[in-house]
């Protein structure tokens, strides 16, 4: 492959990268434990345990029922666990209300906020890009 291509590829990569980092929101995430049934989307339909339930920030009067997200921590919100982080992201499913009161922007599965993060921190830093 010419050094013309790679330089281009290598660009266009960078470029897809940081537009994918460019378009993720910023916010918090809590979790919550089973049961997950009923849901406010999906009544009593299983759908797995890599779900979230969205709270007013994304709900949009149920509009956000059924979308997913990759959720990726960023950092802690406190000092119990300085760094929380497990370096990997996470897709979840919309498939419940966090009413107001809610804790953080979308409050994850407890087996989607442990792939992500150490349970013991309770409440993380993340970014999260609708797939």
């Amino acid at each position: 492959m010419g050094l013309g291509i790679r330089a281009l590829i290598m660009v266009s990569m960078t470029i897809y990268t940081l537009t994918s980092v460019a378009n993720a929101a910023e916010g918090t995430a809590t979790y919550y434990t089973p049961p997950y049934v009923p849901s406010s989307c999906y009544g009593f339909q299983n759908n797995g345990v890599m779900i979230a339930a969205a709270s007013d920030a994304i709900w949009g009067n149920r509009a956000a029922c059924g979308r997913n997200y990759r959720v990726r921590c960023i950092g802690a919100t406190n000092q119990g666990v300085p760094q929380p982080c497990k370096g990997t992201s996470v897709v979840v499913k919309i498939v419940d209300y966090c009413p107001p009161g809610c804790q953080g922007t979308i409050d994850l599965s407890q087996e989607a906020f442990s792939a992500i993060a150490n349970p013991d921190a309770g409440k993380i830093r993340i970014e999260y890009t609708q797939v």
